[in-house]
């Protein structure tokens, strides 16, 4: 516990710019992080979803999402095959997790293989499952979400061979838990988790700038490279490649297949004055990652500020963004959460299109779906899904507004992640209100 202050303070002290803790101290935090949760969130997990035995089966370079999740910071990836038991019995409190291999994985799961008494390694987990003797075995397959489908064909028929037909009766999917496990984030991520958006906001409002755009000579690609170096730089990860977008006043229209492929409407073009520029951002940072979206105006030489026709519309575009974080319930499913918001939209006359996902230890993570750009009607599955609290996501919407003075149809495209609890929704570390401007 003491370390973990003090590296939160360090966090904390590094509000001035964007500086990356050493690895040994993410490190530090990384393992602090996941021993709260394997002590303390998990068998809450478990009886809540009502799943004694939790058994996770990987093979190393096809590991399983969940996982990877779980590995101490100095394991990159899992062990030849790696066997993850987890089993809780909320009567008499007993709680175990172990591994089936032939050393502890990490300081918080304890070896379980006695290689002189099971030669097999199937046999050693034949053995822990009759001894608790659980009343379900939950594995990683699911339909509806890929976070939760890590139990690949091989391992599966080589599980539920090696149990006695009893036993393969009470094998479960785990989906509900494996999601809950995912998208629940406690209260020690919740205090760094606005550093790492903070981070990822000071890289796009410096590029976002007059010291890495000069009108008439940087391409958006310059740009997208600039961002992807920016992160390499700081010792940082991502999970996508940045896309950098340009809107301006010519005859090109807005393609949103074009924009969600990494290839913007105006790919590769050299930014100008007068141009609408637009940023999808992310980093990866102490296993959490961020996804942000912003705009920028490129003033011209008489201007200080965008035109007023630009601000409006990225009013109305926040206005969006409260549509659809007003529609935040517990239990509430993501589908309903979409209709429900597109209603109030159409009847505030706001052209939206709305794609939000959860987020956390990946980016488009695990969770309901509260629709996609090409999914408006809902999304079946993963849309079905209910909100749950101590949850985060990233609003990620756009607005179509018809603008006269360029006599053509724009997006205002924004993302900001957030934050759902007992109090409501809040964004993490802001959002995006005003547009940046390069060249003041």
């Amino acid at each position: 516990m003491k370390s973990f202050v003090v590296l939160f303070f360090v966090l904390l002290s590094l509000n001035g710019s964007a500086q990356i803790l050493p690895l040994k101290q993410q490190a530090q935090v990384i393992d602090e992080v996941l021993g709260y949760r394997l002590n303390n969130l998990l068998p809450q997990l478990m009886e809540k979803n009502n799943i004694d035995m939790w058994v996770m089966v990987t093979r190393e370079y096809n590991e399983d999402p969940i996982i990877k999740t779980m590995l101490p910071a100095t394991w990159l990836s899992a062990r030849r095959r790696t066997i993850l038991v987890f089993y809780y019995n909320p009567q008499t409190k007993v709680y175990a997790k172990l591994a089936v291999a032939r050393y502890n994985v990490g300081d918080q799961i304890e070896a379980a293989w006695d290689m002189k008494k099971y030669p097999n390694q199937w046999d050693a987990l034949k053995a822990i499952i009759e001894k608790y003797q659980p009343k379900k075995i939950a594995v990683n397959t699911s339909e509806n979400f890929a976070h939760a489908d890590g139990m690949d064909y091989t391992e599966y028929q080589l599980l539920s061979q090696s149990l006695p037909a009893a036993y393969q009766q009470n094998i479960v999917s785990a989906e509900p838990l494996a999601i809950a496990w995912l998208e629940t984030r406690t209260a020690r991520e919740m205090q760094f988790y606005p550093q790492l958006i903070s981070i990822s906001k000071k890289i796009i409002a410096e590029g976002f700038s007059s010291k890495v755009i000069t009108p008439g000579i940087t391409t958006s690609e310059d740009l997208v490279w600039w961002f992807r170096q920016k992160m390499q730089d700081l010792g940082l990860s991502t999970w996508f490649h940045p896309s950098v977008e340009i809107q301006r006043n010519d005859s090109m229209k807005f393609d949103h297949l074009k924009a969600f492929t990494n290839k913007g409407v105006n790919d590769n073009e050299v930014i100008r004055a007068g141009d609408l520029l637009h940023v999808d951002f992310g980093i990866t940072y102490l296993r959490l990652n961020t996804d942000i979206q912003e705009h920028a105006y490129v003033l011209k030489p008489d201007e200080k500020d965008a035109p007023e026709f630009l601000k409006v519309a990225l009013t109305k575009t926040n206005r969006l963004q409260d549509i659809l974080t007003e529609q935040y319930k517990l239990n509430k499913s993501g589908n309903q959460i979409l209709a429900d918001a597109l209603a109030v939209a159409k009847k505030e006359n706001i052209d939206a299109t709305i794609y939000t996902h959860p987020i956390g230890y990946h980016g488009h993570a695990a969770g309901p779906t509260i629709g996609l750009w090409d999914q408006q009607g809902g999304v079946p599955g993963s849309g079905d899904f209910p909100t749950h609290y101590n949850t985060a996501y990233s609003i990620e919407l756009n607005a179509a507004f018809n603008i006269k003075e360029w006599n053509k149809s724009i997006r205002i495209m924004l993302e900001q992640d957030g934050y759902f609890d007992e109090t409501g929704f809040r964004y993490i570390n802001g959002r995006q209100t005003a547009f940046h401007l390069v060249g003041n």
